[in-house]
């Protein structure tokens, strides 16, 4: 039975961290630095909770789930199972975070040069040409990311990061905006815009396939495997943020009226090495942005193609087109969409995700687990449509529960949804299936 070395979990490990860090990753921690301030650590704790603590967990379902994201929307059923699905792996592809990955490049790389975005185009023809070459290979993907281009992520980010702590250009500021406020539930919601733990639902089908590309066939092993990576993963992603916040911190005085994270990465490293620091920063990014829109273009065109008739191939070349299409709207633009979409899905993902690991509980777990998804998303999408500028009377009372300062005002209502819809579960005994639906439950979720 082939097995894994030390050595060969903890290229994976370095494999799935240079993955998730990408455009999100490394843009919203300077921004959320400089912009809090005093009160950085109250944000952090909150950034963390939702940007590290919940993609690890998801990780660890999506290994036990041997990469399925359909194990994990199964309670809510068939087809609401599939849509949520879709919807997860459009956002975390070709809508927002794959284009993300190209606009914040540009921004760092091309354009403290050029001054202009009159470039983006060809740049994204570029970007995107790599990505698509790489992105065909799907198999040797452990190769290419785990032992060439992870090391080289990991090295630059470590100079990043001891740069930020002994060379800091200025000191914290009072926190500005939200921050002053209520930091903790900004960094919740910074959190969420990394996409971090959507990428985990999605990377858990590219970690399960390149372990098993090694010749792994044990389910527990493929598991184990898994898990240990997303656990090497989060303490990469961990120190790196907290190397970031603490750049952004120090970046006070550098830059006004900053948009994004990127402006704020910019000006604190031409400020620590001059051009030769932009020419860096350039290089990381570059680097860092396309190892992540390769996973998201591998992920996204191996599940659609499981789901229909039309090749790997085919989707893996329109993906990366659309991809590159959208890029250039330009940075600040997509984050603006990307939020209240976000905000709508996050709690319902983070409900399926979590009953995930105690659905051995129930009786049957979609009696407890769809009534609290609905929840959820029903307070998501309040929270989306107050993003949006959008009151509607129904969802005005939402903002009168506790918590809902922090971005967390569905807690308490699903966790008494489940409790009762447990009771009832209890009381209403074991599900009686028939033998069609005794066949139906040993096909593959998800599948049409």
């Amino acid at each position: 039975m082939k097995t894994f070395r030390i050595r060969d979990i903890f290229i994976l490990g370095l494999m799935n961290f240079a993955l998730f860090v990408g455009a999100g990753n490394i843009i919203f921690p300077p921004f959320i630095g400089l912009q809090a301030g005093t009160s950085v650590w109250a944000a952090a704790a909150g950034f963390l909770l939702t940007g590290v603590g919940l993609p690890v967990v998801t990780a660890m379902a999506m290994a036990k789930a041997g990469g399925s994201l359909a194990h994990i929307t199964q309670p809510v059923g068939r087809h609401c199972g599939m849509l949520l699905t879709i919807i997860c792996y459009l956002c975390i592809g070709p809508l927002f975070a794959t284009p993300r990955t190209a606009s914040v490049s540009y921004e760092l790389a091309i354009q403290p040069f050029t001054e202009s975005e009159r470039w983006l185009p060809l740049w994204s023809i570029a970007y995107f040409a790599i990505v698509i070459l790489v992105s065909l290979y799907p198999g040797r993907l452990l190769d290419t990311v785990g032992k060439v281009l992870s090391p080289v992520k990991i090295i630059a980010l470590l100079i990043l990061a001891i740069t930020a702590i002994i060379l800091p250009a200025g000191k914290p500021q009072q926190p500005v905006s939200a921050y002053a406020t209520a930091a903790f539930s900004e960094g919740l919601t910074n959190g969420y815009l990394t996409m971090d733990t959507l990428a985990a639902l999605v990377f858990g089908l590219v970690i399960v396939g390149a372990i098993q590309s090694r010749g792994v066939t044990s389910v527990r092993l493929v598991t184990r495997y898994a898990v240990l990576s997303g656990l090497i993963a989060g303490a990469g992603l961990a120190l790196v943020y907290l190397s970031l916040f603490r750049l952004g911190t120090g970046s006070t005085g550098l830059i006004e009226n900053a948009t994004n994270g990127a402006q704020v990465l910019g000006a604190y490293v031409h400020f620590s090495y001059g051009t030769a620091g932009n020419i860096f920063l350039g290089v990381l990014i570059t680097i860092a942005c396309m190892v992540t829109a390769i996973g998201l273009t591998c992920a996204c065109a191996g599940y659609f193609s499981s789901i229909t008739r039309i090749s790997y191939r085919t989707y893996a070349w329109f993906f990366a087109a659309f991809a590159m299409l959208v890029s250039n709207l330009g940075l600040t633009h997509l984050i603006t969409v990307s939020v209240p979409i976000l905000t709508a899905v996050y709690p319902v993902f983070v409900v399926l995700i979590l009953t995930y690991f105690i659905r051995g509980w129930f009786q049957s777990a979609p009696r407890v687990v769809r009534p609290a998804a609905l929840i959820a998303f029903l307070f998501g999408l309040a929270d989306a449509l107050e993003a949006s500028g959008i009151t509607l009377k129904p969802f005005i009372l939402a903002r009168q529960l506790p918590l809902h300062d922090q971005g967390l005002a569905w807690i308490l209502p699903v966790l008494s949804i489940m409790v009762l819809a447990a009771g009832l579960d209890r009381v209403k005994g074991p599900v009686q299936t028939t033998a069609c639906q005794e066949r139906r439950s040993c096909e593959k979720p998800g599948m049409p």
